[in-house]
């Protein structure tokens, strides 16, 4: 896998003539999202370009100790400032999401902006809404691909460990710590060079993933006791909230981050589904193993998308509702999903 020179020398000249650099992420961002975004900020100001974060809403509490993040705007906290950093740029960079509508408050002030915009990305099937894309599906996540464009471009010399620290959240978190999506030796030889900077990996890992709150952990414990169901006859399982859940424990931002993966993790389960009732409608997360497309699947049934293996999307009926739509699209898909599970094994 390489990235096209003519791209690097296209990005090359935007570093050198742009003066008014924005740095933009998706809605409820993740690990990867505030990885790259922070990586990217603190590779600018190492080579005298200064930025601004924009981040459509708040982040999960287990990334706020990130290098950096204390300087990045909350556009659903200052509205006023993000519209105004909106309409001075002349260089937006959007990291993690493939389409202007996956920021989702500030994506009309995003189209409308004349700044060059700038994808750097690993989702399938981006739009074509940005003046210079960097498209690679094959990586493990955009910090991956972020630190991959910088090494290319001569700059992997400028990494240092505030950098990757950010690039190493990136890049665990969208792996589920080496887990899945990290089949590439690239992935491990980028990672020692990240270890390399003197970061302390055991301490990265622990400010991330061992930050429960104890109302959260009461909460994945109510997901898998009470709120998760098993069909085995389509190697499938799935997890509900409500919002009378999320209420009783008290969830906050980025409390069912992971949730969906328990329910994977089941024996012979290959398709796994976490639904959360939100104010106008489910949200739907979806994780599956081997070669059954939880993508496509989003795309058609869900308005949404991701990866083959991680997707999510919306549905606009009550939970109950909802729950049974899925259980009733299942058998159209039952042997392709038993096939992804044998040839899993």
């Amino acid at each position: 896998m390489s990235i096209s020179e003519s791209s690097i020398t296209y990005l090359k000249k935007l570093f050198s003539e742009k003066s008014d650099v924005l740095i933009t992420t998706h809605y409820n961002p993740d690990g990867d999202a505030i990885g790259s975004s922070l990586a990217l900020y603190h590779f600018l100001l190492s080579q005298g370009i200064q930025s601004r974060v924009l981040i459509p809403n708040e982040l999960p509490s287990f990334l706020q100790w990130m290098p950096g993040v204390n300087q990045a705007i909350i556009y659903s906290k200052d509205q006023a400032l993000g519209k105004q950093l909106l309409a001075s740029a002349d260089l937006i960079f959007c990291m993690d999401y493939n389409g202007l509508n996956r920021v989702k408050l500030f994506t009309e002030e995003l189209r409308a902006s004349n700044a060059t915009k700038v994808l750097i990305d690993h989702h399938i099937q981006p739009e074509n809404e940005f003046d210079l894309q960097f498209s690679i599906t094959a990586v493990s996540s955009t910090s991956e691909l972020l630190f991959q464009i910088l090494e290319e471009s001569g700059y992997g010399s400028a990494v240092n460990r505030e950098m990757a620290e950010c690039f190493f959240v990136g890049i665990m978190t969208d792996t589920g710590s080496f887990s899945f999506a990290c089949n590439r030796h690239e992935t491990f030889e980028i990672a020692a060079k990240l270890i390399k900077t003197g970061m302390d990996v055991e301490r990265v890992h622990r400010m991330v993933y061992d930050t429960y709150s104890e109302s959260r952990m009461r909460l994945l414990g109510h997901c898998l006791g009470a709120n998760m169901k098993v069909l085995p006859e389509f190697a499938t399982a799935y997890i509900w909230l409500s919002k009378a859940d999320l209420d009783q424990f008290e969830y906050q931002q980025g409390d069912t981050e992971g949730v969906v993966n328990y329910a994977l993790s089941i024996q012979n389960v290959a398709v796994a589904a976490l639904f959360t009732e939100r104010d106008d409608r489910i949200r739907v997360s979806l994780r599956s193993k081997g070669e059954f497309s939880v993508n496509e699947f989003a795309r058609a049934h869900f308005n949404g998308g991701g990866h083959r293996n991680a997707a999510g999307g919306d549905i606009f009926m009550n939970m109950t509702d909802a729950l049974s739509w899925f259980e009733s699209l299942l058998p159209a898909y039952s042997a392709e999903i038993q096939k992804s599970l044998a040839n899993y094994k």
